[in-house]
């Protein structure tokens, strides 16, 4: 019996190990990435760089807040009422503009295929900047609606020290607020499920006219469809709370417990980190300077003391 529990002991301390560092890796990652798009002026003068730079900052947010969550709760530190409210309404923020962002930026490979000779003054800087301001003011309005009904709804003093782990549903619990949530969500992924869905078949038609080169048009498709795929992962990771609520009394506490860590790992910390992976390793200009950072960055804390000393 003795051995039994040390195993299970080492078990955990060895998947607590494995969802701490893919998660910093992640953010190692993600870090470098919104560096290298802040490194040239060229992605700061470019519309799809900015979209690209807003998904990125949204998703990094995510993965650090998820990440902190993680690491108090295996520690089981509990915190005060206001300060679990604060990260969890970032939070919620940052949810809703990784799909939002994702149509905008669907649209804008619309534009760059269909439309090519207007392209540049169809999405200029200032309507891309506009269009991230817009996707963030809907996000915080939202968020301040929930904000401001907990406040009038809530009994218990926001100063109080919490009985369990911070999560969405331990502060937003009132059935209002869950429905709130729920409507806004779902009319966000379908808005942008239908927008994406519009865009790829705006490039399809576009790409069997002859005015429209095949390569640039192909690789359009491709996008789209990662962001479809990403729309899809997203969808996902707001679900995973419902989905381990439904399986309480259906499977034992140590079959949730083992599925909830595939679920942060695939579903909650991996989707935050792919638009890294996709856009970075496929954009010709992104990639040299995004794996020159990453291997100064590399070089840098692996290079001895006295070495850099040197320098």
């Amino acid at each position: 019996r003795p051995s039994y529990n040390i195993s299970q002991t080492t078990a955990k301390s060895f998947k607590r190990f494995l969802a701490l560092s893919s998660c910093i890796i992640f953010l190692y990652i993600n870090v470098v990435m919104l560096f290298t798009l802040r490194s040239k002026p060229v992605f700061s003068q470019t519309p799809r760089y900015i979209l690209l730079y807003n998904l990125l900052f949204a998703d990094t947010i995510q993965l650090a807040l998820g990440q902190l969550l993680y690491i108090l709760a295996a520690a089981r530190v509990y915190m005060v009422r206001y300060v679990c409210l604060i990260i969890t309404m970032i939070t919620i923020i940052t949810t809703g503009i990784s799909p939002l962002n994702l149509a905008v930026m669907s649209l804008e490979r619309y534009v760059a295929v269909c439309y090519p000779l207007r392209h540049a003054s169809i999405i200029t800087i200032r309507g891309t900047t506009t269009a991230v301001a817009v996707i963030w003011a809907i996000c915080l309005v939202k968020q301040l609606i929930s904000l401001l009904t907990l406040l009038f709804l809530e009994t218990m003093p926001l100063h109080n020290l919490m009985q369990g782990f911070c999560a969405k549903h331990a502060i937003f619990h009132q059935n209002i607020l869950e429905d709130l949530d729920k409507g806004f969500m779902y009319t966000v992924f379908v808005f942008v499920g239908g927008v994406i869905i519009c865009s790829y078949f705006g490039v399809i038609v576009s790409a069997r006219s002859a005015s429209t080169g095949t390569a640039s048009a192909n690789k359009a498709l491709k996008t789209v469809l990662l962001h479809m795929f990403q729309l899809v992962l997203t969808l996902l990771s707001t679900m995973v709370t419902s989905m381990i609520t439904a399986l309480h009394g259906k499977v034992d506490q140590i079959t949730i417990q083992r599925i909830y860590y595939v679920f942060f790992i695939f579903l909650v910390n991996l989707p935050r980190s792919l638009s890294c992976l996709i856009y970075g390793l496929r954009d010709q200009t992104i990639r040299p300077l995004l794996v020159q950072h990453l291997c100064f960055c590399l070089r840098y804390h692996m290079m001895p003391a006295g070495h850099l000393n040197k320098h």
